[in-house]
């Protein structure tokens, strides 16, 4: 759908509907030993703040109970849950905590074995901004809560972490809490005791053949013919996402020098004025990518590199098929979206990640499922998407971002896409000209095999070492 009026109504209605509502963006840095000899020394407290059926309130303490302080960047905590008849896709909200409602993160995943009173959980994570828990301390109030994304009532009753008599903080083992990826608190349903699919120890060999497409963006200019014969088109033609009267401009898109390697940059720049934006996109001509791993290292920047700041940029790395009727249940979208200045509704920096079911334009409506990073993702990252028959999982740097339910699977093969471009011109009014840039180092999508994070970045690494630059034998579709 090209994402500008989708996204924005998409947003603007989990905004309103969950202002403080920040998911997905588990720990981004690693743990010093100091967590691995505190372990076994957190446990979790619950209080029921809700026993309707509008929505589920679970109320959280962590504690440290060790020696030892613990950076909450390593601590996972699952609240386990039956999904109501039909399926629903449920969406997270932190109402308060003393935290900060901007360092939790909440994420939605399915269980491997359902149990009569589970068959999803709700994980909760936290940012590099919840700081460490000292010894012998919580942490606060963590005010949270879940409902359907129908808005439809919701039973707790069958729900196997809800304890309707659980008026007051108390220890409450059907929560587990993880730390560095071990379990050293709770009790999972039966068959589901957790694990952390990013463990640092999976294997890091590049996996067997399997039909792949790389590319490390070594080109000339976006007119060198090997783009177009390695399949990939520079758009110039009209229409959105964007503002009105924008153009997408070709010759923004160069390829200069980065760290040692030609990165492709596309490049936004505006006097303020529709007719004066130009915006960059870059696709695969070929709708031929399905389930499998997709990744991308990607640069977002927070300043433009030319003029005054603030404008509402979107910086992405998506895949996406077309919208064949109103609310086509074949239709299938999966973003990465970057905005350095808000939008949408958002006063700051936050980061997407967004799988489409459908949608319909006018009267609008949609079905998606996304998870939300407020924070700053300047600079390089590392783009992990996979997509296999049960679950779209979401990592960034080799972390686990966001986890997507079945629901959201693609029907048809979709495209590949990285574009950058502006929402409105409602976060910077000045007439002066200014411009952003978003940089791709590689982009690889291997057909039908989920790779771990690592086994990207060995996969990657042996193009490079062998001096490959380009490959494709996924096969058409």
């Amino acid at each position: 759908m090209r994402k500008s009026l989708a996204r924005r109504k998409a947003v603007s209605r989990a905004v309103t509907c969950a202002a403080a509502a920040t998911l997905g963006c588990a720990g981004l840095v690693a743990l010093p030993s100091s967590a691995t000899a505190a372990a076994g020394a957190l446990t979790v407290q619950y209080h029921a703040g809700s026993t309707g059926s509008d929505q589920a309130e679970p109320w959280l303490k962590v504690r440290n109970s060790g020696s030892t302080g613990v950076p909450l960047s390593g601590v996972k905590v699952r609240y386990y849950f039956k999904s109501d008849a039909g399926s629903p896709s449920y969406r997270f909200a932190c109402s308060w905590a003393v935290k900060g409602c901007g360092n939790i993160t909440g994420t939605f995943g399915t269980l491997t074995h359902p149990t009569a009173s589970a068959d999803r959980y709700l994980e909760i994570g936290f940012t590099s901004g919840a700081g460490s828990l000292a010894a012998g301390a919580d942490t606060g109030d963590m005010q949270l809560r879940f409902y359907r994304a129908d808005w439809q009532s919701l039973n707790q009753a069958d729900d196997y972490s809800f304890g309707a008599a659980q008026s007051a903080y108390g220890n409450w083992t059907k929560v587990t809490a993880q730390l560095d990826g071990a379990v050293v608190w709770g009790t999972a349903p039966e068959g589901n005791d957790p694990t952390d699919p990013t463990d640092p120890t999976d294997p890091t060999d590049p996996p067997g053949a399997g039909a792949t497409l790389f590319d490390d963006f070594s080109y000339s200019a976006y007119d060198d013919p090997r783009i177009a014969a390695h399949g990939w088109s520079v758009r110039a033609n009209s229409g959105g996402p964007g503002v009105p009267g924008a153009t997408w401009a070709p010759d923004k898109v160069t390829f200069p020098s980065s760290g040692g390697n030609t990165v492709m940059n596309l490049e936004t720049s505006t006097s303020g004025t529709g007719e004066s934006t130009k915006q960059t996109e870059v696709l695969t001509k070929a709708l031929k990518f399905k389930n499998g791993t997709y990744a991308a290292r990607v640069k977002f920047n927070d300043a433009p590199k030319s003029g005054p700041d603030g404008d509402h940029l979107v910086q992405t790395f998506f895949t996406i098929n077309d919208l064949k009727a109103p609310m086509a249940d074949d239709y299938a979208e999966y973003d990465f979206e970057y905005l350095p200045n808000g939008g949408w509704g958002e006063p700051s920096n936050i980061l997407y990640t967004t799988s489409w079911e459908t949608y319909n334009p006018d009267p609008w409506q949609a079905v998606n499922q996304h998870t939300e990073g407020r924070q700053s993702y300047a600079g390089w990252h590392d783009l992990v998407l996979t997509i296999d028959n049960s679950t779209i999982r979401y990592f960034i740097d080799g972390q686990l971002f966001g986890t997507h339910d079945a629901q959201y699977l693609p029907e048809r093969p979709m495209s590949i896409n990285f574009n950058q471009w502006l929402i409105d011109l409602a976060g910077q009014t000045s007439t002066s000209p200014r411009a952003y840039d978003q940089q791709v180092d590689y982009v690889l999508h291997v057909k039908d095999q989920v790779l771990t994070p690592a086994q990207v970045a060995a996969k990657v690494a042996a193009y490079r070492s062998a001096g490959t630059a380009f490959e494709d034998t996924v096969p058409a579709s």
